[in-house]
């Protein structure tokens, strides 16, 4: 049997390991991914701890042993971000023995990791958006789909993996939401889509999807044409054939027009606190980059067309 990350931690940091471990997966959900990346940093932590620092066990850390180990990370070749990945598993973990009574004190509060530079997403403007959405043909089985798919996911503000796994009943035309289950501990929201979506997916639906639908089909809402729940990659595929097609010269990959979609919700005066609520996100911190996004352009736009903006 293949070993687990946190299995390689020293035997006294081992138990509470597991435990922690167990917490996450059983009362919050999260996935495997998630929980073997949480088990590799906290045992590379629980290594360096008995082996430079002699510290027993997790109930015996001190904050300066920690800060010691946080100080030993940025001596490797290791990008801010991931060391505040470690950072945020060790405070995770403090805070799980503080909660379980372990330990009385919080030894991971006061420490302050790196804070990594977030990369601005790329956005779509509205005319290539236009473009991109108008692209598909209205004739086919295929074409009334892509257009559904397309209206919808600009509208809602989806991620292909929410927009793929859409069923039947996931999809109230009358009322104009998407009920979408995803996320960790597969949380729902309710994503809202306009008119103009509607229409597209009452199109597809009516005279699209008939046509797609094969002895085994489910209740997948989008099917490819073997009559299945369409994938992922057959989404990335056609989203970036078609921005070709239509002159886009970015690289067009799903996300960005979900990116497009709260950056342009946010340049037309929509709360930043909807948008999160649109978007899933848990923190708000999450949902700000797209300030970021939104100042960078008129930043842009006050360069290129004030008459006084350069010297």
């Amino acid at each position: 049997m293949m070993r687990r990350p946190e299995d390689t931690a020293p035997d006294g940091f081992l138990e509470d390991l597991q435990g922690f471990l167990a917490h996450l997966e059983l009362e919050r959900g999260l996935a495997r991914p998630t929980l073997e990346a949480y088990g590799r940093d906290l045992a590379q932590c629980a290594a360096y701890l008995d082996r430079e620092l002699k510290v027993p066990g997790w109930r015996k850390l001190e904050p300066h042993h920690a800060g010691s180990w946080l100080a030993s990370l940025s001596g490797r070749d290791m990008t801010p971000g991931t060391q505040a990945r470690k950072l945020s598993a060790l405070r995770m973990m403090s805070k799980f023995l503080v909660r379980t009574g372990a330990r009385k004190d919080d030894v991971a509060e006061t420490l302050e990791g790196p804070k990594p530079r977030r990369k601005l997403p790329n956005i779509l403007t509205v005319e290539e958006l236009g473009k991109l959405l108008e692209s598909p043909h209205p004739g086919t089985p295929q074409g009334l789909r892509d257009r559904a798919m397309l209206e919808l996911f600009y509208s809602a503000g989806l991620r292909v993996s929410e927009l793929c796994a859409l069923n039947l009943q996931d999809v109230y035309l009358e009322e104009g939401f998407v009920r979408v289950v995803a996320g960790k501990g597969d949380k729902q929201r309710l994503a809202p889509f306009g008119q103009t979506a509607r229409k597209h997916i009452e199109d597809y639906l009516a005279a699209g999807r008939p046509h797609l639908v094969k002895g085994k089909t489910g209740s997948a809402c989008f099917l490819s044409n073997r009559g299945t729940a369409i994938s992922r990659k057959t989404v990335w595929v056609m989203v970036g054939d078609m921005a070709r097609r239509v002159g886009i010269t970015t690289t067009v990959k799903p996300h960005l027009l979900r990116h497009s979609f709260a950056t342009h919700l946010l340049a037309n005066g929509a709360d930043l606190r909807v948008i999160q609520e649109m978007l899933g996100h848990a923190d708000i911190s999450t949902t700000q980059i797209y300030t970021a996004v939104e100042g960078t352009r008129l930043v842009d736009a006050h360069e290129r067309h004030h008459p006084r903006s350069r010297l």
